[in-house]
């Protein structure tokens, strides 16, 4: 069975939700699916949790106190938000496999490195043995991260980290305990009450006129 997991490395919760695709089952594949959360951000109309400055300040403080509650090695890069593009391509580059994307999260969250230096990408691309260093830019990799993006936004898919399975999509580091459930029993998701959530009708709408 193939589940998609949607990224960007911008993402610290991303990088803790990763450690954790190992208690998936072990029938269970994972493709791993590089995507813009920019692109994501503006499709919807939202800010990123970075955008807003007492969100900012939790956000960074809350990810790494999880990440030693989990037990996970975690050192912020220099400054955050940066720019993920580098990044994301290197990773498509290499396959987009999972050595990949542990090297490139490891790098900025578990080392602290700047992928905004070319000198680190430069290194990193030669830890993933990319020996033609020219499909980092190239426009195939370029294609792809746009063409992942738009993926994601045809399936519904509004923030990262996010877990396909089927029609299903699961959101958030917190979200992986409901993947989880559903993978073990997809019938607990179908009872009434979740049906009605799907057609629940909305009461109100912020700004609107009275």
């Amino acid at each position: 069975m193939k589940v998609s997991w949607v990224f960007d490395v911008i993402s610290p919760f991303a990088y803790l939700a990763r450690t954790r695709l190992s208690r998936l089952p072990t029938h269970v594949t994972v493709e791993y699916v590089p995507v813009l959360f920019a692109g994501l951000l503006s499709h919807f109309g939202q800010l990123g949790p970075a955008e807003l400055e007492p969100k900012r300040r939790f956000t960074y403080r809350f990810t790494l106190w999880r990440a030693r509650q989990l037990g996970v090695a975690m050192r912020w890069p220099p400054a955050h938000p940066f720019n993920p593009l580098a990044a994301l391509r290197l990773i498509i580059a290499a396959g987009s496999d999972a050595r990949a994307v542990e090297t490139v999260f490891n790098a900025i969250f578990g080392e602290g490195r700047d992928v905004q230096d070319p000198e680190v990408i430069e290194a990193l691309a030669g830890e993933l043995g990319i020996e033609d260093r020219s499909k980092l830019g190239s426009a195939e990799t370029k294609m792809r991260l746009r063409e992942n993006t738009d993926w994601a936004i045809g399936r519904g898919i509004f923030g990262i980290p996010t877990l396909v399975i089927g029609e299903e999509a699961f959101w958030g580091l917190d979200g992986f305990d409901m993947a989880l459930d559903y993978l073990r029993d997809p019938g607990g998701f179908v009872d009434e009450e979740m049906k009605r959530l799907e057609r629940l009708p909305v009461g109100v709408v912020r700004g609107a006129k009275k």
